[in-house]
């Protein structure tokens, strides 16, 4: 028994203390760290403090850091939250860093100790757009519905702007007090608007009609002598195989001149789903399946450094549901996140560059501990075929025939590029989500939008006005407006 005790202990205190140390509810780790060092701040890339720590003004307070939100609700999903049992967002992701433990700060620390100064934990700075983010917030605020915003700059993969919106307080959940902590806490869980669910990263929804960007990649891929000019069966009807089933487009509208017979981009300008249901069953379920794949679906693993929930493509088991499979229903699921990145990947020329959230990481003598790596995730299509995609995206808007034609009023300098999508839920909400996806500027893009809206309607009256928003705000920001 003793020499068992002696084995413990030396592995308790040579082997154990830095996972001991981690575990998320170690109270102790957290009032050393906090009495210790004062915990990073987080930024923004254009230099708006998100999160930062105080000296506690409560006498009775035994912890010498508090930590603040100075823009709580609106960064709440970014930074995440602080508390004396866990950490969640930015603040978990970069723990140790903000803290002061991350042994890539010891060099840092010993010259703090012998020039008695003061040790404090790193600065995170994220890639957020702090007028990008506004403008989603406020918008997000405006409309009053659930749902999520991701902006991202097509050409690093840096997210711009992060809604999700309701969204909480995190100052509440920053406080040293645990029986204050936990009925606050339990107080979020049992909120049925899911104040804590970040939407933008993982909420998945039915993607509607923004998943043609997919269907249209697919057969301009599969298919090199079809153009955006070529003409495609686009029935004002379509009568499903082995089923009695028919697919009829919006409000049974004819597409084109009503001839049976239209241009790709006059189909994808109006959004018809005949055509693209029909086209979904020519190309069959592995073609949509491994074009989704490469646009960023059926990734299990992506993070931003936050986790990032699989949005899905599931091969359907007939024809008759592939045709819808192919106009973003069926069992089609995607997250904010991802609406952007159909977008981002065309504007790219056809490389979809990995998001990242965190642009880099300073010690308190500004040397820089940790920088932002750029990658390519994947190459969904040919340069060629992004093209003809955008051509395509950019009719949706610009062209009378477009389903979002109507919300380009008001702007200005600037051409924007996207696809509309409504989409089914088979929840009795009265109202579809509404979904947009876009890019702009379109001749050298440096944005791509995803919007997501519950309950919204059609994605051309509830999200694309809110991608418009963002879209101005961060062309005002870098001077391109």
């Amino acid at each position: 028994m003793f020499l068992l005790l002696l084995i413990n202990v030396n592995y308790l205190q040579g082997f154990a203390p830095a996972s001991l140390a981690s575990k998320p509810g170690n109270s102790r780790a957290f009032y050393a760290a906090q009495n210790q060092y004062e915990r990073g701040s987080i930024i923004t890339s254009d230099g708006v403090t998100i999160a930062a720590s105080k000296l506690s003004t409560n006498s009775s307070d035994n912890i010498k850091y508090q930590r603040y939100y100075p823009k709580g609700p609106e960064y709440a999903l970014v930074t995440g939250y602080d508390t004396i049992y866990s950490q969640t967002g930015i603040e978990a992701a970069e723990n140790s860093l903000l803290s002061g433990n991350d042994s890539a700060l010891d060099v840092r620390k010993v010259i703090d100790l012998i020039t008695g100064k003061t040790t404090k934990g790193a600065t995170v700075e994220v890639t957020i757009n702090s007028k990008a983010q506004d403008a989603a917030w406020n918008a997000m605020q405006a409309l009053g519905k659930a749902g999520a915003v991701v902006a991202l700059n097509p050409k690093t993969g840096a997210i711009l702007a992060m809604v999700s919106y309701p969204s909480f307080d995190p100052n509440q959940l920053a406080t040293h007090d645990g029986a204050q902590l936990n009925k606050i806490d339990s107080q979020l869980l049992a909120d049925q608007a899911q104040p804590l669910l970040n939407r933008a990263l993982q909420g998945t929804y039915p993607p509607g009609s923004t998943f043609k960007v997919v269907t249209s990649s697919s057969l301009l891929t599969q298919s090199p002598n079809t153009t955006i000019n070529t003409n495609v069966d686009s029935p004002t009807q379509l009568t499903l195989p082995q089923t009695t089933h028919v697919l009829s487009n919006d409000q049974g509208e004819a597409c084109g001149n009503g001839s049976g017979q239209a241009p790709l981009i006059t189909a994808f300008a109006q959004s018809c789903d005949t055509t693209f249901g029909k086209i979904g069953m020519q190309l069959g379920a592995q073609a949509l399946n491994d074009m989704a794949g490469k646009f960023g679906m059926n990734d299990a693993n992506l993070t931003v450094p936050l986790p990032v929930a699989k949005s899905n493509y599931v091969i359907p088991p007939s024809q008759a549901l592939t045709a819808f499979s192919a106009i973003g229903q069926f069992s089609d699921t995607v997250t904010p996140l991802q609406e952007a990145m159909f977008s981002a990947a065309i504007a790219n020329g056809g490389t979809l560059m990995k998001p990242y959230l965190v642009q880099q990481v300073t010690a308190s003598d500004l040397s820089t501990v940790q920088g932002a790596s750029q990658s390519a995730l994947s190459q969904p299509v040919s340069s060629s075929v992004a093209s003809s995609v955008g051509q395509m995206m950019l009719a949706v808007v610009q062209q009378p025939e477009g389903t979002a034609f109507a919300f380009r009023q008001g702007v200005t300098g600037i051409q924007i590029a996207g696809k509309t999508g409504t989409a089914e839920t088979g929840i009795v909400t009265g109202l579809d989500d509404a979904a947009f996806t876009a890019f702009a500027p379109y001749a050298n893009p440096d944005i791509a939008v995803g919007v997501i809206i519950q309950g919204g309607g059609y994605g051309a009256a509830a999200a694309a006005p809110i991608a418009v928003q963002v879209i101005k705000a961060y062309q005002q920001a870098v001077g391109n407006q």
